[in-house]
């Protein structure tokens, strides 16, 4: 059986599961595309070859097993993109969420099977009906579960919108001993720039005490705010329009003091340095090409808590 334990980002990782590139489709039309930074790079002829997505991932993987992290990674569907991890399950506690994803990413639970069924029964859920939640969108901070989510008007209107209030609700009924703390995001089909795809495209909690934030992928500024009323502003790295647009608040902390970076984020990578994290650096920038980075292919199954 696999014991499910995640109550922070931070926690000493135990056991992750990390996406996989191996046959993960190629080049998909433009009509097959559901994000609009995948978008941009069909029109640009830029968007990345397997061989150097294996090589990212692989290098990822790497770095945690020097850390003694278990690395589980998915059963490899023929010809279909299985690098986002994050998005199909939800660790939550000692609770396993098997959401309902975009349509267009239904079959990517298939490849997590195997490790569902290793889950104690009781442990795993399954939202059911018109719920919807991904888990770029839930972060465990202090005993609350910060989500992104879009108002109905908004999630029928933009594909990617990815969580919805019957999702948000959901996680409010599931776990009563959690504050769930919602924001809505900016959301955009065709501008890279002006999409928070997740909530961990604008803003992620680093430790007890920083963060990285784009202030304006939150919908409403009140939420960007609150955030930093919290942490304070001196504790919260803030990323500008170009940043976010290259990933910069979805780096990946494997401990309280290591995090995993993309090499090229030069400006982030120092501040980690001077907040006193030891900084991973990988290349990733195949990846981010596809709307996500590290925290994106990682799903974190156990952290060790003392």
């Amino acid at each position: 059986m696999i014991p499910i334990k995640v109550l922070d980002e931070f926690a000493p990782l135990e056991a992750v599961v990390l996406g996989t590139a191996k046959s993960f489709g190629g080049t998909p039309s433009i009509e097959e595309a559901y994000d609009p930074k995948t978008k941009e790079h069909i029109l640009t002829n830029t968007f990345p070859e397997e061989g150097d997505l294996v090589i990212e991932l692989d290098g990822v993987a790497r770095v945690l097993e020097k850390y003694g992290v278990k690395v589980y990674r998915p059963e490899v569907i023929s010809d279909y993109n299985q690098i986002f991890a994050r998005d199909i399950g939800i660790a939550i506690g000692d609770k396993f969420i098997v959401p309902k994803v975009l349509y267009d990413r239904s079959k990517e639970s298939d490849g997590l099977l195997y490790i569902q069924h290793q889950v104690e029964d009781s442990k795993v859920l399954l939202p059911e009906g018109s719920i919807r939640i991904e888990g770029g969108d839930v972060m465990l901070w202090n005993g609350k579960i910060l989500a992104g989510y879009s108002k109905e008007e908004d999630f029928e209107k933009y594909k990617v919108a990815r969580t919805n209030e019957e999702g948000i609700q959901y996680l409010i009924r599931e776990f009563p001993d959690w504050q769930v703390i919602p924001f809505e995001l900016k959301k955009s089909d065709e501008d890279p720039y002006e999409n928070a795809l997740h909530l961990d495209c604008c803003f992620q909690p680093l430790g007890m005490d920083k963060a990285i934030m784009h202030k304006p992928g939150f919908k409403n500024p009140k939420d960007a705010d609150f955030l930093i009323s919290i942490f304070g502003e001196e504790n919260i790295h803030f990323i500008d329009r170009e940043e976010m647009y290259q990933m910069n608040s979805n780096i990946f902390s494997i401990a309280p003091d290591i995090i995993i970076s993309e090499r090229s984020f030069t400006r982030l990578n120092s501040q980690l340095r001077d907040w006193g994290f030891t900084v991973e650096e990988v290349m990733f920038s195949e990846v981010a090409k596809m709307e996500g980075l590290l925290r994106c292919t990682t799903m974190p199954l156990s952290r060790t808590y003392a």
